[in-house]
């Protein structure tokens, strides 16, 4: 007796089709494959991919299917199983689409992609750390200066950056001779962080 009829399966024979092909009979996968393609077909094509993600879509569906055959607990409903298979497919195929959509537009071609991924978050993470560690031991080692040179570079980062002649009145340093001392304060405090290996 055919399993087939008009290339469509009897929907009443589809369990018994599924536990045949899981045994190992051709002619029963065979069988699925033709009365339920149609299905799988108008569920790909609903989500109006490319040619060629759509066959690779309908491949996965059919090699999911394969893999879980004697596993699945409803033979007789693999066509929903298929159906809902091949729509997650083609969701995972969209989803990747919207993260890279071919383009030749400059603009978009530079923009930062949003969606980070977990190794680019961990990344994020591990070098925020490490900056913070940075400006710990860069404070650190400016404590460490004496209170010229932390009064000196503490009004000088100050926002907005006063001018020499407001440093010279603040702190009683000639202007002249402020630049030369925050070149020689900025010295010190780049030696002891060198000489801690956190430059």
């Amino acid at each position: 007796m055919p399993y087939t009829r008009g290339g469509a399966v009897d929907r009443a024979d589809v369990g018994a089709l599924v536990q045949s092909a899981a045994d190992g009979d051709a002619a029963a996968w065979k069988a699925l494959v033709e009365g339920l393609s149609p299905l799988v077909w108008s569920v790909v094509r609903s989500h109006r991919l490319s040619e060629a993600d759509a066959h690779e879509v309908y491949q996965t569906a059919w090699f999911r299917f394969a893999q879980h055959l004697g596993r699945i607990r409803e033979p007789e409903k693999a066509g929903s199983w298929l159906a809902s298979t091949a729509r997650h497919e083609c969701l995972k195929v969209l989803k990747s689409l919207r993260r890279l959509t071919p383009t030749d537009d400059p603009q978009l071609l530079d923009r930062v992609s949003e969606d980070r991924t977990p190794e680019q978050s961990i990344l994020d993470l591990e070098e925020a750390a490490a900056e913070t560690e940075r400006i710990r031991r860069v404070w650190q080692e400016f404590e460490e200066l004496g209170d010229r040179c932390r009064q000196l570079l503490r009004v000088l980062m100050s926002s907005p950056p006063p001018s020499y002649q407001e440093v010279s009145v603040a702190l009683g340093i000639a202007v002249g001779s402020i630049g030369p001392l925050r070149q020689r304060c900025l010295r010190r405090l780049r030696a002891r962080l060198e000489a801690r290996g956190a430059v």
